[in-house]
């Protein structure tokens, strides 16, 4: 669900960053248990604020952007899309504290964002990563993502997922069609 900007899921609320999780996506960026397979690695604290700085923007120009993930109150990680410097389009990203990992909170935030994209009327969702990086392959097949393409970067072979949903999906089915008024034939 979301209101506000805000998503709510069975354990987790997820935010719109903003400058007051600043220190806390510093310390995430700079944690190489979190940040060492994301594009570009580490973080400082001027590259953060700059990235914040793009992230505010992208949410200005897009609707839609980068979420502080919460987990009872206490942040946990982030998640949410990025336009993507190489030019594949909207990235979904994630990324969670190490103690966080291995309860599928990572999964049920993308998820969410992914879905949340997507009715927002965002057609095609990319995210990348390394092919070693089996944890991240498995929360992206799990959330329905289709790995499509490849490339080298760094000496890395990075996997290329896609996620595309052209049209919204009614619930209910149609209806028969309605007999005309009047007699029975």
């Amino acid at each position: 669900m979301i209101a506000g900007g805000q998503i709510r899921t069975p354990r987790l609320v997820l935010e719109p960053v903003s400058w007051r999780d600043m220190d806390d996506m510093v310390r995430l960026k700079a944690d190489a248990g979190a940040f060492a397979m994301m594009l570009g690695g580490v973080r400082s604290r001027q590259q953060a604020e700059i990235e914040m700085a793009e992230d505010l923007a992208c949410w200005a120009r897009r609707g839609i952007g980068i979420f502080a993930i919460r987990e009872n109150g206490r942040f946990i990680g982030m998640t949410g899309l990025h336009q993507r410097p190489d030019g594949r389009g909207m990235g979904l990203r994630f990324a969670l504290w190490p103690w966080a990992a291995g309860r599928g909170l990572a999964r049920e935030a993308a998820s969410a964002v992914l879905n949340v994209a997507h009715d927002a009327g965002l057609q095609r969702v990319v995210a990348v990563t390394r092919d070693t990086n089996i944890a991240s392959r498995t929360i992206l097949g799990g959330i329905g993502m289709i790995e499509c393409d490849s490339f080298l970067r760094d000496g890395h072979q990075m996997l290329v997922y896609e996620s595309i949903r052209t049209a919204r999906h009614d619930p209910l089915p149609s209806l028969p069609p309605r007999r005309p008024a009047g007699r029975d034939g």
